[in-house]
């Protein structure tokens, strides 16, 4: 509460929806979509939970909607919020990340008190969780950032959950995290402690990135479809339909299948009828980002971001359509044997899509000194997130088999895959490319594979070429690792050098 302009207390009326009975065991603010859905999952597991939004009425309207008659208390003011808690408190958020963040965290230390936790449950930058972390831990209380995946039927139902932050907080909101989150089989939750500061948010972080990546495949792989085969929609739901039924069994294969069969009220596929401009809300760029500060190549994520960026530019494309012309597309003599080289061409470069996330988790477990259990972070994606499938438990199994695993790629299993599907997965990018039909996720997967089964690459030239503009020096194949050369490329240079280069 605060006071008014005479020092006296200000004077605040509960409203109906404020009465409560008995404290509540966790409170959530910010009541859309994600909010209200984990609201009405914590309180379906036994749970009483105060809710509290910025927008009173959307308070009010929630408590007389969705959360009538169950044990949610709503309120109109954070100090009736904060004072309905159990201690320790712990007060989840669920507002758009950024500044809404940082303002909802000053406003909960007015109320809240040492030893409290705050949960941030949104899609932050893992940057500005190690930042909250460390100021909201200074004013003695604890902080987890937690990402979480399923949108909104898995906030409902029981979503992935990630979560990081202050270790001391774990213990106090495991039972109610672990409860809301997703099972897989023998009721293991898909939801456990991943690390320090902002560890949980970078996990969702590449989770979301991987999303973007299997959605371009999957995108491309139907549009190869469409373009080479001519498949009618129907036709190609049921190739998503037995590749659902296989090894690609995933939540977004399943989807896919359904949007590709659902019709307009015209009888029309729908599908057909959405313009091709991509959204995005950036955690895919993040990303990107931290994939290009840590030094890992990330190529088939990235090329999955700018592909959005251009499919934006619909315009331009429009425009540029009718100034250029591609090669005439014919279809393939056997179109089944087409189709299931699609299929081992989508699963291999699935697999360099994880495997490329990976060694990004492994970069900054390293940067940031967090103890990832990479094996664990497979579990807790095989149930309620965007990702989840059955070819997660399979990353589980070869972190089990070893844990300090170099590149998912080594691991005995996914090498028999990708030795598997090589040839079908050139014929199919090859094909592409012979038919002007853009296949970037899929191409740049095979280049990756291509450079990292090389035990030699034309860097030699590029170094050459940054030692002869810019003395920035090379190392030999003939000398120790370590000892770096300059040469006087041009007779005319100095013997001076520049500094030595980054591996």
């Amino acid at each position: 509460m605060g006071n008014t302009e005479s020092g006296r207390q200000a004077v605040h009326v509960t409203s109906a929806s404020e009465r409560v009975s008995e404290e509540a065991d966790i409170g959530l603010i910010g009541l859309a979509v994600m909010g209200e859905n984990l609201v009405l999952n914590m309180e379906s597991k036994g749970f009483t939970v105060a809710v509290f939004n910025r927008t009173g009425a959307k308070v009010d309207s929630f408590i007389q909607g969705r959360g009538m008659g169950k044990k949610i208390q709503g309120h109109q003011d954070i100090a009736s919020f904060a004072r309905a808690l159990r201690r320790p408190r712990k007060a989840m958020i669920m507002v758009k990340a950024g500044n809404a963040v940082d303002d909802t965290i000053e406003h909960l230390l007015k109320v809240m008190e040492i030893g409290d936790i705050i949960i941030d449950g949104g899609n932050s930058n893992y940057q500005d969780t190690i930042r909250r972390t460390a100021y909201v831990e200074s004013k003695g209380l604890w902080y987890i950032g937690t990402g979480v995946s399923g949108g909104e039927e898995g906030a409902l139902t029981g979503p992935s959950l990630m979560p990081g932050g202050s270790p001391a907080a774990w213990p106090l909101v495991k039972p109610i995290l672990q409860a809301i989150a997703a099972k897989v089989e023998g009721d293991v939750p898909c939801c456990d402690w991943v690390g320090e500061n902002g560890a949980g948010h970078f996990v969702k972080m590449v989770h979301n990135g991987i999303e973007y990546g299997d959605m371009q495949l999957i995108c491309e792989t139907y549009d190869v479809l469409k373009q080479v085969l001519g498949l009618s929609y129907d036709a190609m739901g049921d190739v998503f339909d037995t590749w659902n039924k296989g090894d690609l069994h995933s939540y977004l294969i399943g989807i896919t299948r359904d949007i590709l069969r659902f019709k307009d009220t015209d009888g029309e596929p729908l599908a057909e009828k959405i313009l091709d401009t991509a959204g995005q809300k950036g955690t895919g760029k993040w990303t990107g980002i931290a994939a290009l500060e840590l030094g890992v190549p990330l190529t088939l994520i990235g090329e999955a971001v700018w592909s959005r960026c251009l499919s934006a530019a619909k315009h331009e494309r429009v425009h540029a359509a009718k100034i250029f012309s591609g090669p005439k597309i014919t279809k393939p003599a056997d179109a089944e044997a087409f189709i299931q080289d699609l299929e081992k061409a989508l699963y291999a470069a699935k697999v360099v899509s994880y495997a490329q996330g990976y060694l990004l988790m492994r970069e900054a477990a390293k940067e940031y000194k967090w103890n990832l259990n990479y094996g664990g972070i497979a579990l807790m994606w095989r149930g309620g997130c965007i990702i989840r499938s059955v070819f997660l438990g399979k990353i589980k199994e070869a972190f089990d088999r070893k844990p300090d695993l170099e590149n998912l790629l080594l691991d005995p299993f996914f090498t028999a895959i990708i030795e598997k599907a090589q040839a079908s997965w050139r014929r199919v990018v090859g094909a592409a490319v012979e038919k002007g039909i853009p296949v970037p996720a899929l191409s740049s997967a095979l280049a990756y594979f291509d450079a990292y089964r090389s035990d030699r690459l034309p860097a030699n030239l590029l170094q050459a070429q940054r030692d002869y503009f810019g003395a920035h020096t090379y190392e030999r194949v003939d000398k120790p690792r370590g000892e770096f050369f300059h040469t006087n490329w041009t007779g005319h240079g100095a013997a001076t050098s520049a500094s030595t280069y980054t591996v």
